[in-house]
C-alpha cells in the first residue's frame, strides 16, 4: 500500500504488560476495510504486531492489532503520528511524498499493552510504542498474513483473525473509548456532545497529562486525537 461491528467469539486478549515495555514486530498490514464512524464511512487498515508474549494455549506468540488508520500522511493523521513514535523520527520529505507501508513488515518495536474493561469485555490496547534499538524481535513464522490465508478452521485460525472478529478485540479509535471521569462517566466519547468533549479537553486533559496515571492513558490518547481533529476540518460537529 503506497500513500501520497466485530463478531462475538471466545478469545484470550493479549496480556497486560503492567507498564513494562515488551518486544514486538510488525507482521501484517491489513487491506483497507470500510468502517462506519461517527463521521460517516471511512476506509481503514491496521498494523498487526507479533509480540514476545507466549500464548501457551495455541503454542504461539500473541498478536495485537493497532487502532484503525485512514490512508493519509497528513500532519494530523493518526498514521503519521504513530509512525513517528514507532520509527523514533519524523518522516523524511521523500517518505512524505510516497511511503510504502509494506516496508514496515518486519520492523521491531517496544510497546506497553494495557487492558481496558468495558461492557463485560476485556480489550487489549497499545498505550505506548517506540522503536526497538536493541536486538529487535524477529517474526516467528507462525503468523500468516490475512491476504495470504485460505479458508481454514481451528484455534490457530481464530487466534489469527482478530481483524475479522477473532481473538484480539483491538480498539476502534477514539469514538470507542469510554469516559471514566466526570458527568459523562460510562459513555463512549462518540456519545458525548460537543460541549462535554470540549470541557474534557480543556479542563481534564491537562491535569491527566501532568498526573501520568496509566488508567487515564486510553482517554488521554483519544482526547489528544480528538483535540487535533476538532482543530482541523475533519470533524463536522
Amino acid at each position: 500500500m503506497k500513500l501520497s461491528e466485530k463478531k462475538q467469539s471466545n478469545f484470550t486478549p493479549h496480556p497486560d504488560t503492567d507498564g513494562t515495555p515488551i518486544k514486538a514486530v510488525i507482521v501484517d498490514i491489513t487491506e483497507l476495510k470500510k468502517r462506519q464512524t461517527a463521521f460517516g464511512e471511512k476506509d481503514e487498515f491496521r498494523l498487526v504486531f507479533e509480540t514476545e508474549a507466549f500464548d501457551a494455549e495455541n503454542d504461539r506468540r500473541f498478536c495485537i492489532w493497532s487502532r484503525g488508520y485512514t490512508p493519509s500522511l497528513n500532519e494530523k493523521a493518526a498514521l503519521r503520528k504513530d509512525l513517528k513514535k514507532m520509527m523514533g523520527r519524523e518522516l523524511t520529505s521523500a517518505e512524505l511524498n510516497e511511503f510504502d507501508v509494506e516496508s514496515m513488515i518486519g520492523f521491531g518495536v517496544k510497546m506497553i499493552v494495557q487492558h481496558e474493561h468495558k461492557d463485560d469485555k476485556t480489550y487489549a490496547n497499545i498505550s505506548f510504542i517506540a522503536p526497538d534499538k536493541d536486538k529487535a524481535l524477529k517474526p516467528s513464522g507462525k503468523y500468516t498474513r490475512i491476504k495470504d490465508r485460505e479458508e481454514k478452521s481451528g484455534s490457530y485460525d481464530r487466534a489469527d483473525r482478530a481483524d475479522d472478529g477473532g481473538t484480539e478485540p483491538a480498539a476502534s479509535g477514539w469514538e470507542a473509548v469510554v469516559v471514566h471521569v466526570g458527568k459523562h462517566k460510562g459513555k463512549k466519547l462518540a456519545d458525548v456532545d460537543e460541549a462535554g468533549v470540549k470541557i474534557l479537553i480543556e479542563k481534564w486533559l491537562p491535569q491527566a497529562k501532568a498526573a501520568k496515571n496509566m488508567e487515564d492513558a486510553g482517554l488521554v490518547a483519544a482526547l489528544d486525537e480528538l483535540a487535533e481533529l476538532l482543530g482541523g476540518d475533519d470533524i463536522p460537529y
